[in-house]
């Protein structure tokens, strides 16, 4: 293939790859149907209400959380930091939605921790004493920043670790205390860092399917679900979806004029750095109370409580349903990495051969699927591929042939299709990166021995970026393994993941079954948490 095969393809899946989301524009400036309107006049300005009010209960919860955890990782002395700086992160291995039934089954009127209260005390009902309800906004919003805040920690630590020992040492010759360093000179140049943090928590936040749909919170991402599942109406679903589309394209952009005009050079990039604050007494506890609390919110007690319920009912949990859907969700992550790391690969190789910033844009629009919620994804992905399937079979119908039926929206081609425009951008940037460290002088002299660029990607560039590969078909692979809300609206009928099998038997109020299933997605999820703080130990 040579260079303009090369160029071509690249342009060819990128826009394979975002017509997902010019069909979902396309769809939402139709005319409005009778559904959208009667939800515009009576729920929906309450659901645009729950989700504002979410978002900004769980983006404070996260920034309360993350960076101070992030500045005491980076800038003290504690006793077992080398394990606390690495357990802050596990929260985010814990899909929300497992730690929202969780928490529910715990706290709940007939939970352990209710009856307990009330065999000690002697209380009879509710009316006896009052205890916070779980299945609130602000439930929702606990139980999404206790998952959510190592967004905010990891960027942050980063940001703190790579700032200049001088400059908090000057501050501290002038008279600063560490708390006036910490607001004066640490905090704003760890700025940008934390505000992409909270641009990724707001994000994940509006995505949000399992916890606030468990919870009764209606938000505009059930609202989408309701609208296509409960109502049939496309149209409705894809007017709901370009609001959230509008919003995460703000949420962005405000995350950019933020750190417009904040620039900030250091020479040393921390690489001087001494030993930190030695925290005592008080501070130090408090310290430490503080960080192993949010671990054992986050992950320690969901992890053991699903453990136990594993141990307990493994006989009726090890089933052939746990073996086959544990199949179908290894096979749909496995083709739909692949694949990701096809399409990165090619994106990639185009832009280095071609070396011209035009073909920086393939790679670009092919990248945008990841800042779409699933749901929102699902109904770009239904919106096509259903008229490719009316089409086929009115062509079918008009040739006099038997109608083959719903080749896409029927099968396990839309799920994968839409985990590929969801899940493709991590491949892309970490082919991208791996790509971008090889030097061009390789490039040059492996054409000078007369490889072609198919024989340079194979022979030269493979084996130099296969660690950046791995990592990329890692993520993908683990994502898709987690995702719920485009599953559920995307698989076809019979068709289980691990995600949605959860899911099932917890809305069933049969947490202990789903327990067996959970631990492996939250084990897949640790994987990629490994690497990650092995990278940042070495860095």
């Amino acid at each position: 293939m040579n260079r303009t095969g090369w160029t071509i393809g690249s342009w060819g899946f990128a826009l394979l790859l975002i017509l997902p989301i010019i069909a979902l524009i396309y769809e939402a400036l139709s005319p409005a149907e009778d559904i959208f309107l009667h939800l515009w006049q009576t729920v929906l300005p309450t659901y645009i209400s729950n989700t504002f009010w979410l978002l900004v209960l769980v983006v404070l919860f996260s920034l309360v959380c993350g960076v101070p955890a992030a500045w005491l990782m980076a800038m003290c002395e504690l006793p077992g930091k080398r394990w606390l700086q690495w357990s802050l992160i596990l929260p985010l291995a814990m899909p929300s939605y497992i730690v929202a039934f969780v928490y529910t089954d715990l706290l709940d009127f007939s939970g352990p921790v209710q009856a307990s209260l009330r065999y000690w005390f002697g209380w009879q009902s509710s009316s006896d004493y009052y205890f916070p309800a779980i299945r609130t906004l602000g439930g929702a919003a606990l139980i999404l920043g206790l998952v959510l805040y190592p967004y905010v920690y990891l960027l942050a630590r980063t940001a703190f670790m790579e700032q200049s020992t001088s400059l908090v040492q000057s501050s501290r010759i002038l008279g600063c205390s560490p708390w006036q360093s910490f607001k004066k000179i640490s905090l704003p140049l760890a700025r940008p860092g934390i505000m992409v943090g909270l641009s990724l928590v707001a994000m994940e936040t509006l995505a949000e399917f399992g916890t606030v749909n468990y919870f009764a919170v209606n938000t505009l991402t059930t609202a989408v679900y309701d609208s296509w599942l409960s109502y049939g109406s496309l149209n409705a679903a894809a007017k709901i979806s370009a609001m959230m589309l509008l919003a995460v394209m703000l949420l962005l952009s405000m995350e950019r004029m933020s750190r417009k005009r904040q620039q900030v050079f250091q020479k040393t990039m921390g690489h001087e750095r001494q030993q930190g604050y030695q925290l005592t007494g008080i501070a130090k506890y408090s310290a430490l109370t503080f960080c192993w609390s949010l671990v054992l919110l986050g992950f320690l007690l969901p992890f053991v409580i699903l453990c136990y319920h594993a141990v307990h009912y493994f006989d009726q949990a090890w089933n052939s349903r746990f073996f086959e859907y544990s199949w179908n969700s290894l096979l749909l992550s496995t083709l739909v990495a692949g694949a990701a790391l096809g399409i990165a690969l090619l994106l990639g190789m185009s832009h280095r051969l071609s070396g011209k910033l035009r073909t920086v844009l393939p790679m670009r629009l092919a990248s945008m699927g990841y800042a779409l919620p699933g749901t929102v994804l699902a109904i770009g992905v239904l919106v096509p591929l259903t008229s490719l399937d009316f089409a086929i079979n009115d062509a079918a119908l008009w040739l006099g042939v038997s109608e083959p039926g719903l080749l896409f929206t029927g099968t396990i081609m839309a799920i994968m299709f839409g985990y590929l425009v969801r899940f493709s951008a991590m491949a892309i940037g970490s082919v991208e990166s791996s790509l971008g460290k090889v030097s061009p002088s390789l490039d040059m002299v492996s054409q000078t021995l007369g490889y072609g660029p198919g024989a340079m990607m194979m022979k030269v560039h493979l084996p130099l970026i296969r660690k950046g590969i791995l990592a990329g078909a890692l993520l993908v692979f683990i994502e898709c393994m987690k995702e719920l809300p485009a599953a559920l609206l995307l698989r076809p009928f019979n068709f289980q993941t691990l995600a949605t099998y959860v899911y099932q038997f917890v809305s069933d109020e049969q947490l202990e079954l789903g327990a067996l299933p959970a631990i492996v997605i939250v084990l897949v999820g640790l994987i990629p948490l490994i690497f990650l703080n092995r990278s940042l130990e070495q860095r």
